[in-house]
């Protein structure tokens, strides 16, 4: 599980929505990551939007939307247009195209391509479901050679929740539904957290910390890993440091950190507390 903010090139990701207000969120964000990054995007989105309508969820004022659009940097398109001049939809077709758009990337002197693709093209180009869950469970070769990211995304009002949890499984990586949202797992060992720690999600943030604390009372390590959070407010740094603090047990409680969140726990008192150890990653 991953925020979108932190997907990578190979990355093969599964996204559900159940608002078009999730879609747009997810879209935009993708976009503009990799305009950033120098890779040429390409948005397969629903064939019943028009393409004014696309345009009108990623753009923002200022200049580098269009920028990228003119260059061809940013670029809208429907999975019809991309298997052209073929009319029904084959797996093979489809990966000997993209492999064809990422050479071509690679050769206008982008760092890769990655592409978001709305499936609304199955039913629009009237495939069977069982060809598009083929598609999706077979194409790593994709990924293996080449600098592309790829995320699907699958409307819940559309998918039946028993091919929703299939593709949900047969993606390597699924992403939160939107962002700022915070997603929090237990496991035998702790807690993981993915996403937003902030005002919003704050309540959640502690609730996850004091379950994960109580419940491992008798264990001689916690840990906590925030690795995968892509914002940590200062308050919610203050609560961590707090809550550990209060509780009596257990005896160390080990909190895996980007650098940035290590700085920010240690200004408000995670040093001072011999039990809670910092232990610094990069991803």
């Amino acid at each position: 599980m991953l925020p979108v903010q932190q997907l990578s090139s190979g990355d093969h990701a599964f996204v559900s929505y159940g608002c078009d207000h999730a879609a747009r969120d997810i879209v935009t964000t993708f976009a503009w990551m990799g305009l950033a990054q120098q890779e040429k995007v390409v948005i397969f989105a629903p064939p019943q939007l028009k393409e004014e309508e696309v345009w009108a969820r990623i753009d923002v004022p200022g200049p580098l939307v269009a920028d990228a659009r003119r260059r061809g940097q940013l670029a809208v398109s429907s999975m019809r247009t991309l298997i052209h001049p073929q009319d029904r939809f084959t797996a093979a077709r489809q990966w000997q195209r993209i492999e064809e758009e990422t050479d071509q990337a690679l050769d206008e002197g982008y760092r890769g391509l990655r592409t978001y693709i709305d499936m609304h093209w199955v039913p629009d180009l009237s495939a069977d479901v069982d060809v598009m869950m083929h598609r999706e469970t077979h194409a790593d070769h994709l990924f293996a050679d080449r600098p592309y990211t790829e995320i699907c995304a699958y409307d819940t009002r559309w998918f039946a929740p028993d091919v929703l949890e299939a593709m949900h499984h047969a993606h390597p990586t699924s992403l939160l539904s939107h962002t700022g949202a915070l997603h929090t797992e237990s496991s035998p060992h702790g807690l993981r957290l993915v996403g937003e720690a902030d005002v919003a999600t704050r309540e959640q943030f502690n609730a996850a910390l004091r379950k994960t604390l109580a419940g491992k009372a008798q264990a001689g390590q916690v840990s906590v890993d925030m690795s995968r959070l892509v914002f940590l407010s200062a308050a919610c740094a203050e609560d961590l440091v707090q809550l550990t603090c209060d509780a009596s047990s257990p005896e160390h409680v080990r909190v895996l950190c980007r650098p940035q969140q290590a700085h920010l726990l240690r200004r408000v008192g995670a040093e001072h507390l011999s039990h809670l150890v910092l232990s610094e990653v990069s991803c």
